[in-house]
């Protein structure tokens, strides 16, 4: 998949690269999902921009102790991007990445 996204090797095809990342996430894979959401939220990869898809991403690869994806949920919950804006969860989240470090 990275080969793909990067054209390392091949020919750059980042749908291609998408579908693989999709697959993987599916999956369960953390790392997945979490890149998944980054660009589901940007729009880009052959993507349309979902915050509502982007949020639930980022919430299943935090379920799973992934910190990045924590703290981009957090963020999600704080200024309300494709969730209702929530503090006390943002601020629930945050605490739960920094004690990961």
């Amino acid at each position: 998949m990275l080969f793909c996204a990067q054209g390392r090797g091949v020919p750059q095809e980042l749908g291609e690269a998408t579908r693989y990342l999709r697959l993987a996430a599916e999956q369960g894979l953390a790392a997945a999902q979490f890149n998944l959401a980054v660009l589901c939220g940007s729009g880009r990869g052959g993507l349309p921009q979902d915050d509502c898809e982007a949020a639930r991403l980022f919430r299943l690869a935090a379920e799973q102790g992934y910190a990045d994806a924590q703290l981009n949920v957090r963020v999600c919950y704080e200024i309300g991007r494709g969730v209702p804006c929530d503090i006390g969860e943002a601020a629930r989240l945050y605490r739960l990445a920094a004690e990961q470090g």
